[in-house]
């Protein structure tokens, strides 16, 4: 099992199937699905205690689209399947490869997957990827025939006798679908969700816990698909043709770092006219390397950045004022994600209640809390083997490995299990100090109208006016049913007023009078999520299968028909798109 292999000798009459792990996912089974770990990223990490305020929406396994844009043989794709409706695509078609791409926690399901697969197709060979890769003793957990870590792409090339250095064809892909948010379905128009832009995988920071750079190869270490401006500039544009879009979500881990290419990209799109909205992800210590000018210009809408804590060490911190930088971002109408770390080696029972309330304080938009977890593979992994604090997987079974949970190891200041408890009391802190994440998201987003709605360049006033369109609608229903919700909540009712009076004052009598007939009906829809979600209901992502043309060609259709529609969300205008993350 490693990538050494030789090509296939049937290269590219290989029929290939490329599949996740079946579910459901949000709740308890005999695989290692777990309630607490839903496929949902916003709702697991970042808006979990917020009830029918919690931003619901799931995401594609973008690295499998990936790889199948980027072979010629027949390839179907087959996201998010029941466990019946993955046995029933093997057992009706015949296939001579079979990749799983999954987590760690869900090794149970592909454990049982490759059960499958040899009792329905002895002669497929199996293909195990992704971040489940990283396990060092996989092959003698799974019936696999290969793990491949690190890039898929190569790999698939290589092994069908294709050109594993042909330039990479980006596929265009929405980033998210089964939008919600305080019950409300978030719609379908054409045009206003974000499509998915991959520009590399790794990350050369490389900070000791993140599988996505162990996967890569680790710190110093990444892997460009698009090396210029010039590349990513024509990817983004013919993306924005086929998906009438114009925003992307930049699946990288730390975009802005690439600077040459980033200042390419901005003087592209200003030559085109381009008033293209960016959500990127970047350290604190890159974004301020640019001039907010830059940001603005550059289009760079929503930043997902790592706080980790205040005594944090390290570098991508040192030096930075995380809470001047983030108001400045604010001001300007960047929505920032901010990621802080439950549990690092200086936390203890006596201080980390102050570690929380300076994550909290930053008021961040969104607020990710983890627990600071060694994952396989990752330099954080191998200190804690050597220390052997390492719990076995009869202590801690590797389904609950997804940190919202508990340590996979014996941490040195907190032994009685006490921190799921801390994290938990993280996200209500967040919630009960800054309110919803969806107000926040509202009040950066008229920030950024009134610093630039009259700046000098027409296509940034275009984005500017595009992001705030909803705020004269839909938006400022949504806060007048905030402001109902919290009427008895002296600390959010009271900023729910202000920021709805903030409205009135930017907007005038139209948006008077439009919102409170749209927040009646949200806030209506509010009351019904609250009371099915506190009955029990989950949510649980639609299954599609895809072929690629070579595969629509051996069924005789045409190439027009190769996808399977699944349901798309449209993101009112303004509003962030979520994206995966290496956490999940």
């Amino acid at each position: 099992m490693n990538q050494h292999l030789t090509r296939s000798p049937k290269g590219r009459s290989n029929r290939i199937l490329l599949t996740s792990v079946f579910g459901p996912y949000a709740q308890d089974d005999a695989y290692g699905s777990r309630a607490i770990n839903p496929m949902e990223l916003y709702h697991n990490q970042v808006t979990r205690v917020q009830g029918g305020f919690s931003l619901r929406m799931f995401h594609r396994s973008f690295g499998l689209m990936m790889i199948q844009a980027n072979i010629d043989a027949p390839c179907t794709l087959l996201d998010f399947p029941s466990q019946d409706r993955f046995i029933e695509e093997i057992e009706q078609n015949e296939y001579d490869v079979i990749g799983i791409g999954a987590i760690v926690p869900n090794i149970g399901k592909v454990r049982r997957m490759c059960e499958l697969i040899r009792r329905h197709r002895p002669n497929a060979r199996i293909v195990v990827g992704g971040h489940i890769a990283g396990k060092d003793d996989l092959c003698q957990t799974i019936d696999a025939d290969e793990i491949v870590r690190g890039d898929g792409i190569r790999w698939f090339r290589r092994y069908l006798g294709e050109d594993e250095n042909a330039a990479v064809r980006h596929p265009a892909v929405l980033s998210g679908f089964g939008g919600r948010i305080m019950g409300v379905d978030l719609g379908q128009k054409p045009g206003n969700t974000a499509a998915i832009l991959i520009p590399s995988v790794g990350c050369p920071v490389g900070c000791n816990f993140c599988s996505t750079s162990a996967l890569f190869g680790g710190k110093g270490h990444f892997i460009n698909f698009f090396e210029t401006g010039d590349e990513l500039f024509a990817v983004m544009a013919r993306i924005e043709e086929e998906l009438k879009t114009q925003s992307f979500f930049i699946l990288d881990e730390n975009f802005l770092l690439h600077k040459k290419r980033s200042l390419r990209l901005l003087e592209l799109m200003e030559a085109h006219r381009k008033s293209w909205s960016l959500y990127v992800f970047s350290s604190a210590r890159v974004l301020e390397s640019y001039t907010l000018d830059q940001l603005v210009r550059l289009g760079i809408s929503w930043v997902w950045m790592g706080l980790e804590g205040e005594e944090s060490a390290y570098q991508k911190l040192h030096g930075v004022d995380t809470h001047a930088l983030v108001e400045r971002l604010h001001s300007n109408g960047i929505r920032v994600l901010g990621s802080s770390i439950i549990g690092l080696d200086e936390h203890r029972p006596a201080n980390i209640d102050a570690v929380i309330d300076y994550a909290v304080s930053h008021g961040t938009v969104f607020h990710q809390f983890m627990l600071y977890m060694p994952n396989p593979g990752t330099p954080l992994y191998e200190s804690r083997l050597r220390e052997g604090t390492l719990l076995s997987e009869d202590e801690f079974p590797v389904a609950d490995a997804h940190g919202q949970y508990r340590f996979s190891y014996r941490h040195k200041n907190f032994q009685n299990g006490e921190e799921g408890d801390y994290l938990l009391n993280a996200f209500r802190r967040d919630f009960e100090v800054n309110g919803p994440s969806l107000a926040r998201m509202i009040g950066v987003t008229l920030k950024g109208w009134r610093s630039h709605h009259h700046h000098p360049q027409q296509r940034v006033r275009e984005r500017f006016a595009r992001e705030v369109l909803s705020l004269r609608t839909a938006y400022a229903g949504a806060v007048w049913a905030m402001r109902k919700w919290y009427r008895d909540n002296a600390l959010i009712g009271g900023k729910m007023d202000a920021l709805l009076k903030a409205i009135y004052a930017e907007f005038g009598w139209k948006t008077r009078l439009v919102a409170p007939l749209f927040g009646r009906y949200a806030y209506g829809r509010l009351k019904r999520e609250e009371a099915r979600l506190s009955g029990g209901w989950t949510y649980e992502p639609v299954c599609t299968c895809e072929k690629n043309a070579a595969a629509m060609a051996l069924e005789g259709r045409k190439p027009s028909n190769v996808k399977v529609p699944v349901k798309k969300v449209t993101w009112v205008s303004g509003s962030p798109v979520p994206a995966m993350t290496r956490s999940v």
